[in-house]
């Protein structure tokens, strides 16, 4: 719903807008004062403790996450360590790189093994997956992450023209979208007289409320560096028996080496992914290992059913 002003000049509304804009936050109130200080340095809470806490239904921990002046009191003591998790923007590209990468090279090598295929082609058909899909993984992560990002600030732009062109108008459709949330329409038009002093918040609140985008920071780059090499890192496992066995001429249970091997490695990545989610382990892990075991399974399927297509020739 859009409710427009009586037209005149785009640049004297701009202006004017972004004047009174800069009037209110000078004056914004102590609770705008609180939003400005989130949007800048982030929510005053140890979210890594928070997870921690629901995770061992602990209320007291719980709460303690939600005191910063408490935490830092304890900290200054002594008796509370800081604990951050680095690198949680990544570990999307990380895992999902990850287990790609394990997952299809092993369906190579089960597919090979089917087929009964030496060793030295079952070595360069892991190889040539390894950098086909890891490439094609990492530049679709990059080009994903990218448009993803783009579109976000395409959004946010829109919403910041919108807010200095018709800010009322902005501020009923906040008020409709907290109404249906069962918030009475004087407390919704009180909550939007408040938020919308600060117009940064505003626009964030209302990219999150609105359209469902929250605005992260997260680099396509990274992310796909990220996915490359955690796909070439774990999806060399499955094949590196096989290279082994070819420098030291060995011939005796590669696949079932193999099959040992990248197990263990898949459910030590489901562990992984679990440990940084805050799920259980053990579900992690077993799901991680079922998903290898379908894909191995159909692939060494298809190499057996069609082995005799070699022989033919």
């Amino acid at each position: 719903l859009m409710i427009r002003r009586p037209p005149r000049s785009t640049q004297s509304r701009s202006s004017a807008a972004s004047d009174v804009y800069k009037r209110q936050v000078s004056t914004q109130s102590t609770w705008g004062q609180t939003i400005l200080k989130m949007e800048n340095n982030g929510p005053r809470r140890d979210l890594a403790a928070a997870k921690k806490a629901y995770q061992n239904q602990d209320v007291d921990q719980m709460r303690l996450a939600h005191n910063p002046d408490e935490q830092a009191r304890l900290m200054h003591n002594g008796h509370l360590g800081e604990k951050h998790k680095a690198g949680g923007e990544f570990i999307k590209s990380f895992v999902y790189g990850g287990l790609d990468g394990i997952i299809t090279t092993y369906s190579v090598v089960a597919g090979s093994a089917g087929a009964d295929l030496s060793t030295a082609v079952i070595i360069i058909l892991g190889i040539a997956n390894l950098i086909g899909d890891g490439l094609s993984m990492a530049l679709g992560d990059f080009l994903g992450t990218k448009s993803e990002m783009e579109f976000t600030q395409a959004e946010k732009k829109r919403e910041a023209w919108e807010v200095d062109n018709n800010i009322e108008g902005e501020k009923l459709e906040m008020v409709e979208i907290y109404e249906k949330k069962g918030i009475a329409k004087d407390d919704a038009k009180q909550i939007v007289d408040i938020i919308s002093k600060n117009r940064a918040a505003f626009i964030d609140i209302m990219m999150i409320e609105e359209l469902g985008i929250i605005e992260g920071e997260e680099s396509a780059v990274k992310n796909a560096l990220v996915t490359f090499f955690s796909f070439a890192i774990f999806g060399f496992v499955p094949i590196i028996t096989y290279v082994v066995a070819h420098i030291f001429d060995l011939t005796s249970n590669l696949f079932l080496t193999a099959t040992l091997l990248t197990a263990f490695t898949m459910v030590l990545l489901g562990v992984i992914k679990s440990t940084v989610t805050g799920s259980s382990k053990i579900k992690g892990g077993a799901e991680t290992l079922l998903v290898g075991v379908i894909a191995a399974g159909a692939s060494y399927l298809i190499g057996w059913l069609l082995e005799g297509i070699e022989d033919d020739k």
